[in-house]
């Protein structure tokens, strides 16, 4: 039996031992729902796949409608909340965990720009002009579930530092992605539609500087600021990020007050003597619990609390859903003519070369510099094989080529690339990962 963590170390291991799950546990949600859409719209009943997702949906306030296709609700809708949550992961990272000190975010940091300036530089090689070119953001970003999921399969030889990189590297690279999402793949810009964008997110940056910490006040906000943002030609999921960047990530009391004022309660609620009745029936009782809930709501923090109860749903909810509805592809044609063309070369390279040695290469020149550590724990030989796994685009990969893509026939031809490129590289990765020695060589 492994020993038990010490409490201090448990509080700090805890958060993102329970991360790690629900992504590992995510990415096999994801590849059941992946294979599904694949046999659904290679199948007899192809033509219901398509038109399911085309279903006209509106909305109604009185003369006013919105009124989008069910793909572009799930596409523009749910996928902001998803962002949402990966806004939250950034700002946790970057105040408390791997990105929260210049010495522990320097490798993620290296690792990732290697990781998306590469694998850019190869798919323009292969794609400098024509409409194709539109698509050089698709291989820069990484999987985080299905990357953290191929890990896993990996079992226990994989060191804790390895899985911790993985999870900074994959933060950055959304980071990286929300960019490029929100400068270049934006559309026709209404000014009038971003200025009332500018002016929500002012009021929610006034509201958390005021103090306020309500969930619901930020949730009516973020709908305010999702539709100006779906208005204004910026794409509407940048705004997850957006409000995310403005939930109050302190408590509101400290834990020493928290604690103090805690025991004071407790005592209360013994003297307040034995009820007959049980709890219901002691009103002094109920009234000092109530208290000691307010006392944890107070001490608790809103970030915490919203990824806590929106990732499960992100996780087992949303990018299902996301996935069964973009990742259909219908294989049908010459499929050797479709994955020689510029575009796959230029993804399927960039996925399966340009991100393990884009990673490698500058996470490596980080530390020979000693600008950063080597995963502690970790052989090289470990290290190269989760560069691969950074070659696992699927969900940001698809959904840029829905931005750049939307409506014409290389969608298809992109998402065919991207799922391929992304088993090679999650099969390579694992294969590495399990054939590596456990133990660092001397002199590494």
């Amino acid at each position: 039996m492994p020993a038990r963590l010490k409490p201090p170390l448990a509080v700090i291991v805890r958060p993102f031992q329970r991360f790690a799950q629900i992504q590992t546990s995510e990415g096999l949600v994801l590849l059941f729902c992946t294979a599904v859409a694949l046999l659904w719209a290679n199948s007899p009943w192809n033509e219901s796949y398509s038109s399911l997702w085309e279903t006209e949906i509106a909305l109604h306030v009185g003369d006013w409608v919105l009124s989008y296709t069910l793909l572009h609700w799930i596409n523009d809708g749910l996928m902001a909340v998803f962002f949402f949550v990966v806004g939250l992961e950034i700002k946790r990272e970057v105040l408390a965990g791997e990105l929260a000190s210049p010495r522990k975010a320097a490798l993620p940091l290296a690792a990732a720009l290697g990781g998306m300036i590469l694998p850019a530089l190869l798919f323009t090689a292969f794609n400098y002009n024509g409409e194709a070119a539109r698509g050089w953001g698709i291989p820069m970003a990484t999987d985080i579930a299905f990357a953290l999921g191929a890990l896993a399969l990996a079992g226990r030889r994989v060191p804790t530092g390895l899985k911790v990189f993985l999870v900074a590297l994959a933060i950055v690279d959304d980071i990286g992605a929300v960019l490029v999402i929100a400068i270049f793949y934006a559309g026709d810009v209404a000014l009038n539609a971003l200025a009332a964008a500018a002016v929500v997110t002012a009021v929610l940056v006034f509201f958390n500087r005021s103090g306020v910490r309500h969930t619901l006040v930020y949730a009516f906000l973020g709908v305010a600021l999702w539709l100006a943002f779906l208005l204004s030609g910026v794409h509407a999921t940048v705004a997850g990020v957006v409000l995310a960047m403005t939930v109050p990530a302190r408590s509101s009391i400290g834990t020493d007050r928290f604690a103090s004022n805690v025991r004071d309660l407790l005592a209360r609620f013994e003297q307040a003597g034995r009820p007959s009745r049980g709890l219901l029936g002691d009103e002094r009782r109920q009234s000092v619990a109530l208290e000691i809930e307010a006392e944890a709501t107070h001490v608790g923090v809103p970030l915490n609390r919203l990824e806590h109860v929106l990732q499960p749903w992100v996780a087992y909810a949303i990018m299902p859903v996301f996935a069964l509805a973009n990742a259909g592809v219908a294989l049908h044609g010459n499929l050797w003519e479709q994955l020689t063309s510029p575009l796959s070369l230029g993804i399927v390279v960039g996925l399966v070369v340009g991100k393990q040695l884009g990673i490698l290469s500058f996470a490596y020149g980080a530390t020979r510099f000693r600008l950063a550590d080597k995963p502690r724990g970790a052989t090289w030989l470990q290290v190269y094989g989760t560069c691969w796994l950074g070659g696992i685009g699927f969900t940001m990969a698809l959904f840029i080529a829905g931005l750049a893509f939307d409506g014409s026939p290389l969608l298809e031809t992109a998402k065919t690339a991207i799922l391929l490129a992304s088993a090679v590289s999650g099969v390579v990765g694992w294969i590495i990962l399990r054939a590596a020695p456990l133990h660092t060589p001397r002199g590494e």
